[in-house]
């Protein structure tokens, strides 16, 4: 699953920069110029990190962190402050706030894009792990390979981008919504009946014999994997 990054930056130029970078190495990126957009988008889905500007116009960065960090929905999202404030006292504000790293304007790109791949390591290992294990389940990201108990499952694209999905949050129970958000992208209309559908075809997949499913439906609320 394609890690989404939020980049909240006013300087056009710099967010060009960024967006260019990150989606060269794999990154989906999303753009927001103030902290009022980035608001916005944050209440439509929960990016797996975010780069913010120190001095944005209107609220601040680093207001929007503290923000941020008292959210329930994006407490635990990794924060990377990007600024052209050095001094000590400044670092020690911005990491005290709640981000996870902080980087000084100018910067190297290798280290910036380093310096992602080092925070999600220790935030999100499994956004970025290449092999992913839930009880007997084992799915490999480079090989798009899928075994249960040694056996080979095989899967169509769909099943294996919401087995991907699920397999990052383990137990965690996703609405309806939030799969056709995570698995289709926000762009695609999609209906919800057609979550059903490949969560049916999935389940199938990954079950033979009297082996016990490992996809809870949970009603009203929709669907889990392992945990």
């Amino acid at each position: 699953m394609t890690v989404k990054v939020l980049v909240v930056e006013d300087e056009e130029p710099l967010a060009i920069m960024l967006r260019y970078n990150l989606e060269a190495e794999g990154f989906e990126v999303d753009v927001a110029e103030n902290g009022d957009e980035a608001e916005l988008k944050v209440s439509e889905y929960t990016p797996d990190l975010i780069v913010l500007d120190w001095m944005l116009p209107g609220v601040s960065g680093i207001e929007l962190c503290r923000r941020f960090r008292i959210s329930k929905s994006l407490r635990s999202v990794p924060i990377i402050m990007l600024t052209a404030k050095g001094e000590e006292a400044d670092r020690v504000r911005g990491l005290s706030t709640g981000a996870d790293d902080y980087v000084v304007k100018p910067f190297s790109v290798p280290e910036f894009i380093a310096r992602i791949r080092a925070v999600l390591r220790r935030t999100s290992p499994e956004r970025i792990a290449d092999v992913l294990c839930v009880r007997d389940v084992t799915l490999n990201r480079e090989t798009h390979q899928v075994s249960r108990n040694g056996r080979e499952v095989r899967l169509g694209p769909t099943e294996y981008r919401l087995l991907e999905f699920f397999m990052q949050s383990p137990g965690r129970v996703f609405s309806r919504e939030q799969l056709l958000n995570g698995v289709w992208g926000r762009d695609v209309y999609v209906d919800e009946r057609t979550v059903d559908v490949h969560v049916g075809r999935l389940r199938k997949a990954l079950t033979r014999g009297s082996e016990p499913s490992h996809i809870r439906t949970v009603r009203g609320a929709g669907y889990a994997f392992g945990g």
